[in-house]
């Protein structure tokens, strides 16, 4: 065994105290971060897609696939919804909705079929997501099979929307 000289013990038990301090000071800054949930998406935003006009469905399809793609070039995650309401339901089927209030008017007859297109590469391609209120599609009598593919069914979805802005902190946005 080697003497160990005071100043070489005054040394390194000075940085071994540096080393503590150091990793204290790290740990404590550590503990105030902001904590992250790992699985929560960073933009979430509801649509709220209750009226009839297909050049307004048309804009706001616009403006989701616009939104999708600058989270997808910024590697932002994010979750975006749009929840059909009331006259809402006439862009979730090809069924025309006969003797409804929600009837197909000549001009989503055209435009049909490129509206579902539109909407469905959203869903299939950006991973938006379609909510249908219950309430509206049981009072017209419509089908569970002649919704699109891809519609998942709320019970309500005035109440579905209040869910998600009060209980999940998502941004809600209504195209005028």
């Amino acid at each position: 065994m080697f003497p160990v000289s005071p100043e070489y013990t005054r040394r390194h038990a000075t940085g071994a105290g540096i080393g503590l301090l150091l990793t204290a000071l790290l740990l404590a800054s550590l503990a105030f971060m902001p904590q992250v949930k790992a699985s929560e998406p960073e933009a979430k935003v509801v649509y709220h897609a209750d009226f009839a006009d297909p050049r307004r469905f048309s804009a706001m399809l616009t403006s989701i696939n616009n939104m999708m793609t600058h989270y997808q070039n910024e590697f932002i995650d994010a979750d975006v919804r749009i929840v059909f309401v009331a006259h809402g339901i006439r862009f979730l089927t090809d069924d025309n909705l006969d003797d409804t209030p929600f009837e197909a008017d000549e001009e989503l007859k055209e435009e049909r079929d490129t509206l579902r297109g539109r909407l469905m590469s959203l869903a299939s391609t950006h991973g938006v997501k379609l909510e249908l209120c219950e309430i509206t599609r049981s009072q017209v009598g419509l089908d569970e099979e002649l919704v699109y593919d891809h519609v998942n069914f709320v019970p309500s979805g005035v109440v579905r929307v209040a869910e998600l802005q009060n209980e999940e902190d998502f941004a809600y946005i209504k195209i005028e």
